[in-house]
């Protein structure tokens, strides 16, 4: 098992605990009395970008929160793809985002107060997201793009809530919404945006019928494990052609989440119904358009092709989206409507591990680490 470089052995006997035998993907920091300290634990890559092997345990300077900001001691975060692409110099950073130190998205404690900040206090318990600079002992954060960690989530849950679920509300709320009654294609269905995307069609927008795609029959069965088996149908894109299969039950979709990109274009085109949405999050399998691509369904049609990220949004428009997941969503998941799928938890010392499994696409549901302690 890999573990991360570090620069005296004495180190990491101090610092390295147990694992746990938890089955969540997570990484996080365990509580402690608040110290502000010139420098702190990080994960950084050597050389600045490279492969998972690259990943390190350094030092960086502690980051002190500017106006509006508050300090947040982080007890755990979650991994994502787009720090796979960070980490391999594929991911174009918004001007906000820390350029050493990966992660979007954490849970933990409130330290420090920025001036004028008077929405948190120390000691106030939160998550939420961050433009980067999550797998580190401490992070600052716009003071609006937090919310208050409810007493029923686990750290875990609640580090392994933000991108995914927030992307997913982005995603079916504002940028292309669903409306009750229509149906929805969502591909890549057992990642953490998928499975969040799932169910919010299904438990808070009312849709018709859920069609989504993943890679295995063990993920078809996981899927599948949601339930609503008369409205949520599940397909694998290695044996199955999910158009046809779509088409025996029904004569399209209304709206696609895509993950995919030129490898299922020319489908999702020909499955789009009238005003049809496809709704671009990522192009995993390339970002052109595939030979016999044509404007005319499009135009024929009245389709909508749109593509969003959330990472690079203002902290205004990432604080409108956090009251709609709160509003909407957030009561689902505490209620046991909804359930944040965590696949595997990790200790911070794995993330090498981490980076590795999630590459090798063995999740189904979140991957998260366990920070420094």
């Amino acid at each position: 098992m890999p573990r991360l470089p570090s620069p005296t052995a004495a180190l990491l006997a101090r610092i390295v605990l147990p694992r746990t035998p938890l089955r969540l993907h997570s990484f996080s920091t365990t509580a402690r009395t608040p110290q502000l300290t010139r420098t702190m634990k990080a994960i950084l890559i050597k050389g600045g970008t490279g492969p998972a092997d690259s990943l390190y345990l350094g030092q960086e300077p502690t980051p002190e929160p500017s106006k509006g900001e508050v300090q947040v001691k982080i007890k755990d975060f979650g991994l994502n793809r787009m720090d796979i692409l960070q980490r391999e110099g594929k991911y174009p950073l918004p001007p906000q985002a820390s350029k050493t130190i990966l992660g979007v998205e954490y849970s933990g404690v409130v330290t420090q107060l920025g001036e004028g900040s008077t929405k948190w206090k120390v000691g106030d318990e939160v998550f939420g997201l961050a433009y980067g600079g999550a797998y580190a002992e401490y992070i600052v954060s716009p003071e609006i793009m937090l919310l208050a960690k409810p007493e029923k989530l686990s750290w875990v849950e609640a580090a392994s809530i933000p991108e995914a679920w927030m992307t997913a509300t982005q995603a079916l709320t504002l940028e292309a919404p669903l409306k009750e009654g229509q149906n929805v294609l969502i591909h890549a269905g057992a990642s953490g945006v998928g499975l969040a995307a799932i169910q919010i069609a299904l438990h808070a927008l009312g849709a018709g019928k859920v069609f989504t795609t993943c890679g295995s029959d063990e993920k078809v069965a996981f899927l599948k494990n949601l339930g609503h088996s008369d409205r949520l149908h599940v397909f694998n894109y290695k044996t199955q052609n999910f158009e046809e299969e779509i088409k025996k039950i029904d004569q399209g979709v209304d709206l696609i989440i895509d993950f995919v990109g030129t490898q299922y274009y020319i489908q999702n085109i020909n499955l789009l119904r009238l005003d049809g949405t496809l709704y671009f999050l990522a192009f995993l399998s390339g970002a052109k358009f595939p030979e016999g691509a044509s404007i005319a369904p499009i135009l024929g049609k009245r389709l909508t092709l749109k593509g969003s990220t959330l990472r690079s949004r203002s902290a205004e428009y990432q604080y409108a989206l956090l009251k709609t997941f709160e509003s909407k969503v957030l009561p689902k998941i505490l209620d046991g409507t909804m359930q944040a799928k965590v696949h595997d938890v990790y200790h911070w010392t794995d993330v090498i591990e981490a980076h590795k499994a999630m590459e090798a696409n063995k999740n189904s549901g979140k991957v998260s680490h366990r920070s420094m302690a």
